[in-house]
């Protein structure tokens, strides 16, 4: 009788959930030729940009906030089950090698764990005692910011994970497409994109999943130009990690500073590969150890080094 009951409550929670909604539009996409079925798709996908930039000011509020907790040694931790939890590890992964960050900065945690990232675990979106004992063992605290993603807003997993955040005083972000959801109500600062339903009834990794990439390349992004990690609109807190971005290092120092090839991989040897140390050290004529001192002066930001040496 439990088990009825319960399946009876889900069933009334995905009637009035935005996402899961029976799209109109494309109520015949079954019949149609590849092309018109994926005119359907782009004609939904094209709902998504202008769905998200309704939400900017409160992208800006989890921004502001994120800035300020990193400041303070906080980190920007990421949780979900399913899509929205691969997405939330795909932006943490990302930003290792793009801005420099430590492993532990930015992170992102999937209801089943690792093997969830492959495989579907079955019951884990639903184990609310998980999503708590998920984020105590990354021993979350005060200084952290915890971004709950879930398309419907009702996952119990983030739900509860976004609770537990809430009693240590963490600030609670929510990532959803549906407005007037437990996660919504949940989070200090909710961002909901309203996509509206999807081409394929439910197929929330459509739409939704756009919907919560952009957010969290415009949340992770926006935090790291605020922290000082780009000059201009380059990337040059970035890791050489392997060849590609070693020559996009090179690269990086020749449209900062217009110089050569070769003075700019003298500059990155003097600098032991950092881009940013480089260009600081040809734009200011400086020596590595008084151009890191600089650097440090002006909290990592290299246009205010830049201006204070002139």
């Amino acid at each position: 009788m439990h088990d009825k009951d319960h399946t009876e409550d889900l069933l009334a929670q995905l009637n009035t959930i935005v996402s899961e909604g029976r799209n109109p539009e494309t109520m015949d996409i079954d019949v149609l030729p590849t092309e018109a079925i994926l005119r359907k798709i782009n004609h939904e996908d094209a709902r998504v940009a202008p769905a998200v930039a309704a939400q900017i000011p409160s992208i800006a509020k989890a921004v502001d906030a994120a800035v300020e907790r990193l400041q303070q040694g906080g980190r920007l931790l990421y949780i979900g089950a399913g899509t929205s939890g691969r997405l939330g590890i795909l932006d943490a992964v990302e930003c290792r090698p793009t801005f420099s960050v430590p492993d532990a900065l930015v992170q992102g945690i999937i209801a089943g764990g690792e093997r969830a990232i492959q495989f579907a675990v079955e019951g884990a979106e639903d184990d609310r005692v998980a999503g708590v004992a998920d984020v105590q063992a990354l021993q979350l605290s005060a200084n952290d910011v915890l971004v709950g993603l879930s398309a419907s807003g009702r996952t119990p997993y983030v739900v509860a994970a976004l609770e537990y955040a809430n009693q240590l005083g963490a600030v609670s972000v929510s990532i959803t497409c549906n407005p007037d959801s437990p996660l919504m109500h949940t989070a200090s600062i909710g961002i909901c994109p309203v996509v509206g339903p999807e081409a394929l009834t439910g197929s929330t990794r459509m739409k939704s999943g756009t919907a919560q990439k952009l957010v969290l390349n415009m949340l992770s992004t926006a935090t790291m130009i605020r922290l000082g990690k780009t000059y201009e609109n380059l990337m040059v807190d970035v890791n050489a990690s392997n060849e590609k971005l070693q020559a996009r290092a090179i690269r990086i120092v020749m449209q900062a500073t217009e110089c050569s090839r070769e003075v700019a991989e003298q500059a990155l040897a003097a600098a032991g590969a950092r881009a940013k140390l480089a260009i600081l050290m040809i734009l200011t004529g400086l020596e590595a150890d008084a151009a890191t001192t600089l650097l440090d002066q002006q909290q990592g930001f290299l246009r205010r080094a830049v201006e204070a040496s002139s």
